[in-house]
């Protein structure tokens, strides 16, 4: 196994796999260079003198600015280098030619609709309209699951705070969120509870739903039964029957969605599992399949990477339109745009958010931008998509399902356990953490970063996401983990 890795030929920096002492000799082409200090592992080392304003080169583009003078083998991080990025930027169209082979699509065990679309599990979902009844919800599905039979997997609420006293676009939001999971193929039925005096009440919420199956989504309002816990439970035993008359079929890629996520990323999430996952997403959309990136705000930095593979000049202004958007939104609540990475990712080794975007957008692969969203958008051209949401774990990852995503891809090099509305895939940076955390890793990407080839570990986990998609259950499945989170941005009245 090597202990280091010089990403991009133009890079001036090394990452370090495994620490590396102090006085260590590292060859590195014709370079032979002694380390100055100890080198974390995921940390960088400096492969020649830099001096003070200089740039610090990784992936072959600027992570930020020497803070001061930096001598070869000597430890670069936050306390020597600073995020070279600025506020409102303007950007130039500069497309590039992407090559990807198109390819016969592949298949997976889904489940058919009535309305054309495929679900990858078939569960019944109780959505609350406001969290006054949150616990009712919680209530109505954990008894409803004694009476779940046939192909139906399980009875599942989504509780969250919302859908009440809140105004604008905040409310537009929620009411979106919950429309969009309400029609979520993976549900084979659904039970919309209302409280009935709040502001999304179903009357309303309905609107937001459009045209829907009656078999299949069915509306209970709290304050009109005389025992909403007996009627929510009968309602949801109606759906049961409903839903186990659906069964698994064979079904093409080309009716595949997947979103990507990483968080608490390291080191080597930019060269092991973000590069995975990008492999994937060129294998999937190469198969007629579409993927979905978000996270705005880890763009910043990486954003042109992005913003030149768009198919046309219209996507790549709707993409600068994404980024600035998201900029003047941390600037309206008079936040530093770049107040990132996080204390976890520093510890990892990432240094500025340039290192971690660069890292992050890994995951994006090098196929063409086909779509660009709004946030609690549906997803409408196949292909590789962007979606406006925040870094935020939760509510990017509901995000993603909202958008139609029926599986999420997250990496991570600290681990989580969280989930999300959908099958929620976790990707190991490191083999450490894959050891450690087995009941929360699902792939450990980690051994890219030994002796695994990348063409050989993306088929591996390619043909892992088909047969999650296929019904495979995911370790926060298995735990019984379900989360879900709306993202939060207006007054509170």
């Amino acid at each position: 196994m090597q202990d280091f890795i010089k990403i991009n030929d133009n890079d001036n920096v090394i990452v370090a796999l495994n620490p590396i002492p102090a006085g260590t000799e590292i060859t590195v082409g014709a370079l032979t260079v002694k380390a100055a200090e100890e080198i974390p592992a995921g940390h960088k080392m400096a492969l020649c003198e830099i001096p003070a304003g200089g740039e610090v080169i990784k992936y072959g583009f600027r992570i930020g600015n020497a803070k001061e003078d930096i001598h070869v083998g000597q430890w670069i991080h936050t306390h020597n280098v600073k995020t070279a990025l600025g506020e409102l930027l303007d950007y130039t169209y500069e497309p590039v030619t992407v090559s990807i082979e198109e390819k016969e699509e592949a298949t997976f065990m889904g489940f058919e609709r009535k309305n054309g679309k495929v679900g990858v599990r078939n569960e019944i979902w109780v959505i609350p309209t406001v969290g006054c009844v949150n616990n009712v919800a919680t209530a109505i599905a954990k008894k409803a699951n004694e009476y779940v039979e046939g192909t139906v997997e399980e009875v599942i609420a989504f509780p969250h705070p919302y859908g009440c006293s809140q105004m604008g676009d905040d409310q537009e939001h929620t009411r979106t969120i919950l429309a969009d999971l309400i029609n979520h193929p993976n549900a084979g039925g659904v039970l919309v509870l209302g409280l009935g005096c709040e502001n999304s009440n179903i009357d309303v919420l309905k609107e937001y739903i459009g045209e829907y199956d009656p078999d299949r989504v069915k509306f209970l309002v709290a304050q009109e039964s005389d025992d909403e816990l007996a009627d929510g439970v009968a309602l949801c035993r109606e759906l049961i029957d409903y839903a186990k008359g659906f069964t698994r079929t064979e079904v093409g890629t080309g009716k595949l969605i997947v979103g990507m996520k990483c968080g608490g990323s390291d080191g080597l999430s930019g060269i092991t599992a973000n590069p995975l996952v990008g492999r994937f997403s060129d294998m999937l959309t190469a198969r007629k399949g579409t993927t979905i990136l978000t996270e705005v705000p880890e763009m910043f930095g990486a954003e042109t990477l992005l913003m030149n593979r768009c198919e046309t000049k219209e996507l790549f202004e709707q993409t600068v339109e994404l980024i600035n958007d998201f900029k003047n939104y941390f600037k309206s609540h008079n936040q530093t745009i770049y107040e990132n990475p996080s204390p976890g990712n520093k510890k990892g080794g990432i240094s500025t958010l340039e290192d971690k975007s660069l890292g992050c957008t890994q995951k994006s692969g090098s196929s063409y931008v086909k779509g660009v969203l709004a946030y609690g958008e549906t997803v409408k051209t196949p292909g590789l998509n962007l979606l406006s949401a925040p870094g935020n774990d939760l509510v990017a990852a509901t995000a993603l399902a909202a958008a139609g995503a029926q599986i999420v891809l997250f990496t991570t090099g600290r681990g989580t356990p969280f989930a999300s509305p959908v099958p929620t895939v976790k990707i190991a940076t490191n083999s450490r953490l894959a050891g450690k955390k087995s009941g929360w890793i699902d792939f450990n990407a980690g051994v890219l970063a030994e002796e695994a080839g990348m063409e050989e570990t993306a088929q591996k986990f390619f043909d892992y996401v088909l047969e999650v998609a296929s019904g495979k259950k995911v370790c926060s499945e298995e735990a019984g983990f379900h989360d879900m989170a709306i993202f939060k941005q207006g007054v509170t009245l």
